[in-house]
Formats: C-alpha cells, structure tokens, sequence
C-alpha cells in the first residue's frame, strides 16, 4: 500500500470523520476523543503508521489523547487501508459529511436531517434541495437558512476555483512544508548551489496557486532528474534542460527553473513578482533607457560593436541599487507604495521572524486543545517563547466543553500549579478566549475577566447578522475596559467561510480609542486580520498580537505565517504588542 494513504493527515481524516458521524447520531463524549486524537496525530512530527509497525498499538497509546480502542482502529487502516467501524457509521447514513460540513451553518445533525427528509448525500443535492425551495420547509431551517446554504456553496464552489477564471488555491501554512520539502531535496543533489522559493509563496500570501523554485546548478541534468522523481509527484508536466514541472498528490503544481548565476538575481526578482510590482520596474529602466528581464538589468550598447551592457542582475539588491532604491522584501512587493517608499528611503523596519516573545492565544485539552497546560508550556520555552496565554473557549461553545465561572476558577489553580513546577523556565498567563453574544455581551462575567492577565474575545456564532448589527456587536465588546484583545477579527475561515460583515474603519477606530488589540491569527486558514488592514492598523497606531491559536504544540510552529501576514501589512516590530517581554507586553494591556 502506497505510503501517503497511511500518511498523519489520512489518519487525522478518517478519525475525523468517525467523529463526525458519532456526532450525527448523538453518542455522547466519543466525537470529541475522536476529534482530539486526530488532532494529535495532525501535530506529530513521526509518521504514524512508522509508529506502529515499530511499535505496535503501544506505541499508539502513547500519543495524547490515543486510547487502547482508538489505537487499535488506527493500527487496522495502517495495516488495510480501512476500518470497518467508520464504514458501518458511513453506511447507516451515506452522506459525504466532510464536504456538507464545510458549508457554513450545516453541522453533522442537521446534515442527519437533511438526509432523512430530503435524502441529501452531497454538495450538489443540497444545492437543488435549496434552490427547489424544500429546505426551508422543515423544522429548524427557514428560508433565511436556505439562502445562508445556498451562499455558503456559491463561496465553497468559488474558493475551490480561485474565483472566476482562477485555478484551486492553496492554504500557504499547507503548502509551505511541501514546498521546503522539495527545497531541500534539491539542495542535496550534487551541483546545486542555490535552490530557492520564488513565487507567490516567496511573497507570502496567504494563498497561492502554484509554487515555483529557482536554482543554480553546476548539474541541471541531476537537479531536474531528482525534481521529477520527487516522492508524491502524480505527473511530469513537463521535462525540460532548465525547466520543468510537476503536479503533486494534493493537486499543487511546481516549477523549477534553472539559471545562470550572472542572471540569479534578476530571475529572482522577476519569478518572485508580483506582476504589478514588475511593471512597475520595467517601467522605470525604460525610462532609463534601460531593459528588465529575467536574465538581468541591462543598459543599450554604444559605440561600433553595439550590444547591451549588463548593469546588475547576480543579486537583486544590486538591481535595487541600481535604480536608486532601497532593498524591497518579497512581502511587500504588490506595487501598493513600496517602490516611491523605497525610492525615499522610507521603508518600515518590518518586523522579523524571529522577533516574537510570546504567544497570546492558546488552547488547551480544558477544552477543545490536545495537550495538558504543562505540555503546551513545555512546548513553548522549547520553541524559545518566554511567556504564552492560556485562552481556552469559554461556555457558550458546549461543543468545546467551554469553560465557565467554576472551571476556569479551576483552570487558574492548574496553571499556578504549572507555574511553580515549571521553575521559570517559561511565564504562563491566564486569559480567555470569551464569546461574543449576539447583543455583544460576553460569555463570562465582567468580575472573572476583571481577574485575568489577559482577556481576548471573539465571534464564534451569528456570522451572517446585517453590517450595522455585527459592527455594533463587536463594538460593543471591545468597549468593555477588561477586553484587552480582537481574536480573529474577521472570523473568515479561508476556502471555507467568508468574513463576516464589519465596518473594519469603525472597529480600528474604536480600538484606537480603547487601547484594545486586534489579533493576526496565524492559523494558516485564518491569517485574519488580511495585509491591508493591518496596514490601516499601523497606520492609526492600533496595537497588534500575532498568536497561533494553537490546538496542539506543533501548531506554534504557525506563528511565522502570522508574522508573514504583518510583514505583508508593514508592520514593524513595535506594533507588536508580544515582540515585547511579558511585563512589558502586560503593560500595553487595558
């Protein structure tokens, strides 16, 4: 059995799935371990299915959050690629559950309804049920939930295709470990003296439609042969001397390209992009006189021989310099200000990515987290984090075994008992991460939250409520003076929701006037707060955390794509609030 249908994310899936039709049918506690687990096995860096033919069901068990019953099912797909329970749970209801739950609104029970009444199995089928108008004839829809439906496909179906005339786009976070993998790969071939990521992922968006790399080789023959031979490739696109493609296992294609060492720069430059930014070079050598290419930045020949003169191209600072300007980092080159900026010498000092000292929005196993509170902080100080927040969900979110008043009073003592094992090796804080109500009320009383170190909120339900109705809400809940941080400002879940409707003006002049700090999430399906409006943060002088809303330890590895995103915005590292110590950050704090 090919290795990637045993791979993490297959078994992460499929327990997933178990989850999920357990929860269609109501059985208690079993979809949140199932959820759990798959989420452990999600974060580990050891392939499981290398675990257990080393180790057994044992070695299973050893996982957090892996028990004897969970164990042996994983042990049964590694060994036959299936498992009889998740296909019994399938065949009593034959619905394709993990594309019906993508869409906003439709959780494993009402899609157990729809399929009862309607007999909904699929996407398509819940599209003509919405449009034939029979959804909102039963219990517990209306019409307000059939358009919700029918718009959240039109997002599905419009995501999935980039938009009108676009290809699939991909989660950077999701792809980026792909892409380094095939990186390094060719690094190692003999001859290669430069392999590098261009493209769109070199600019750090946080999607792309493709990945590009660029090289320098002593031996194109050798780096093109191990790039088409790369594990999980599906097809060769094409095979060329200097360049080729291929498509790999999860649909993402990548192209290699391999250039002359005198022409590097210039090719980096010109493959990284953007296209306006591009334009917005070429331009400039022409009115110099001047020609841009991929090969290098050349002036016109003179004189009886003729012929160009090269001016720069092995580097791109010396292009850069060239022109006049200061060095632009690949984040910022979308032709939006960067090049009149760099021309001035006015470039921001962006934020590096080695700047964080802490970590604000954590989730433990309090609630729908996979580690312990010491894990996570254990995790943290190895990462080099001084300080993080524990931020569990508060009791609104029942599905989470949020927290209330009682719990989180608990939760405290925990993490004081932490605290003290821990001998400060790392300052764990306590904070929240409380529900916005639909009035913009919060889910936890002004006298808890009065007693945390750090108090986020965020919206977790109603996302479809009219402008002025959500801005008002979200309004209101950072005007409360204990709410120190916006999580996920926007609430979009990329490819799968959209943001919800707010006036971001309102909201970042609201947080300006009360030192509240919005959030850049850097799960790689958020990256939410988008680049410009972190840019009209840093602008207004409002505050920003970059946090990883970490489920697992391994998710703190997502905080680079957090920085990635304030970067993209021109944030320096002084609009960050948690590139500070942790007393220094409390101090930013309402």
């Amino acid at each position: 059995m090919p290795a990637a249908e045993t791979s993490n994310q297959a078994v992460a899936a499929i327990l997933r799935g178990i989850g999920e039709y357990l929860a269609m049918q109501d059985v208690p506690f079993k979809p949140r371990a199932y959820e759990k687990a798959a989420l452990a096995i999600d974060g580990l860096e050891e392939e499981v299915a290398a675990a257990y033919r080393k180790g057994g069901v044992k070695a299973l068990e050893a996982i957090p959050g892996v028990g004897a019953s969970i164990a042996e099912k994983i042990g049964e797909f590694v060994t036959t690629g299936r498992i009889k329970y998740y296909e019994e749970l399938k065949r009593k209801t034959p619905v394709d559950l993990s594309e019906l739950s993508r869409i906003e609104g439709l959780g494993p029970k009402s899609v157990k309804k729809l399929y009862q009444k309607l007999g909904v199995r699929t996407i398509d089928e819940l599209e003509r049920a919405a449009k034939s108008g029979k959804i909102a004839g039963i219990e517990g829809f209306g019409e307000k939930s059939e358009e919700k439906i029918l718009k959240s496909i039109g997002f599905a179906k419009q995501s999935a295709t980039g938009g009108a005339g676009g290809g699939q786009r991909f989660i950077l976070g999701y792809a980026m470990p792909q892409i380094r993998d095939i990186q390094e790969r060719l690094a190692a071939v003999p001859g290669a003296q430069r392999v590098t990521i261009a493209g769109s992922a070199r600019r750090r968006r946080d999607t792309i439609g493709d990945a590009d790399l660029l090289a320098v080789s002593k031996q194109p023959d050798a780096i093109m042969e191990a790039f088409v031979s790369t594990p999980g490739v599906v097809s060769v696109i094409a095979h060329g001397a200097t360049k080729s493609s291929i498509k790999l296992r999860s649909g993402l294609n990548v192209d290699l390209r391999v250039v002359a060492p005198e022409s590097y720069g210039a090719a980096l430059n010109y493959f990284t992009g953007s296209k306006d930014h591009n334009v917005a070079l070429r331009r400039i050598a022409v009115a110099k006189g001047w020609k841009l290419n991929e090969y290098g930045l050349f002036k016109a020949g003179t004189g009886a021989t003729g012929g160009e003169q090269r001016i720069a191209g092995r580097t791109e600072e010396e292009i850069y310099r060239a022109f006049g300007m200061d060095y632009i980092e690949p984040e910022l080159r979308e032709n939006t200000g960067e090049i009149e900026a760099a021309r001035r010498h006015a470039l921001p000092k962006l934020v590096g990515y080695s700047d964080l000292q802490g970590d604000l929005q954590v989730q433990t196993d309090w609630t729908d987290g996979a580690e312990s509170i010491e894990s996570m902080a254990r995790q943290a100080a190895a990462r080099g984090l001084s300080y993080i927040a524990i931020t569990d969900h508060t009791k609104r979110l029942a599905m989470t075994h949020g927290l209330d008043e009682k719990r989180i009073v608990k939760q405290w003592a925990e993490i004081d008992r932490v605290q003290k094992k821990l001998r400060g090796k790392i300052t764990i804080l306590k904070g929240t991460e409380c529900d916005i109500l639909k009035d913009g009320s919060l889910d936890l009383p002004d006298e808890i939250l009065a007693k945390l170190d750090v108090t986020g909120v965020s919206v977790h339900s109603h996302f479809t409520l009219p402008r002025t109705e959500q801005t008002a809400r979200v309004l209101r809940a950072i005007g409360n003076p204990h709410v120190d941080i916006l999580f996920h400002p926007t609430g979009r879940i990329i490819n799968r929701r959209e943001a919800i409707d707010l006036d971001m003006e309102a909201i970042i002049a609201e947080a300006r006037r009360t030192k509240t700090v919005l959030e850049i999430n850097a799960f790689p399906e958020r990256s939410d707060l988008r680049d410009e409006y972190v840019r009209q943060c840093t602008a207004a002088g409002v505050k920003l955390s970059i946090d990883s809303d970490a489920h697992h330890s391994r998710h703190y590895d997502h905080l680079e794509y957090g920085i990635a995103q304030a970067r993209r915005g021109w944030a320096e590292k002084k609009d960050i609030i948690n590139t500070r110590s942790a007393d220094a950050m409390l101090r930013c704090l309402k």
